[in-house]
């Protein structure tokens, strides 16, 4: 069987450094940015997103997961460090830069690095 037989998903981990502070705190901002980014993904998503905000001491911040069809959007902020963490796991294949430049514009980051995972 050819490798593309096998193809189970891609994986994208997206970190973002030097965020707006104002949206990783805002469990309302982060609410539209996983609707938007499903638009992006061109991926429906499947209820609602679940957002907590939990952590010790000076590590605080809110964490994210949204289902979606074809798999899951799951975020973690870093509210000391204004850091956002964001994974996108799908059986659909996805323009990962794509993702990545509007998780950047929309948390107005300063840096972001991608790591690509392709799932067999």
């Amino acid at each position: 069987m050819a490798q593309e037989e096998w193809w189970w998903g891609r994986s994208a981990s997206i970190d973002l450094h030097g965020c707006n502070h104002t949206l990783v705190q805002d469990p309302k901002a982060i609410k539209r940015f996983v609707v938007k980014l499903a638009k992006v993904l061109k991926m429906k998503r499947v209820g609602p997103p679940e957002i907590k905000r939990f952590g010790h001491g000076k590590l605080r911040g809110y964490s994210m997961m949204q289902f979606i069809e074809t798999s899951t959007i799951v975020a973690h902020f870093d509210e000391l460090g204004n850091r956002a963490f964001i994974d996108v796991f799908s059986c659909k294949r996805y323009n990962p830069q794509k993702v990545a430049i509007f998780c950047k514009k929309y948390f107005q980051a300063s840096r972001i690095s991608i790591y690509l995972e392709e799932r067999i």
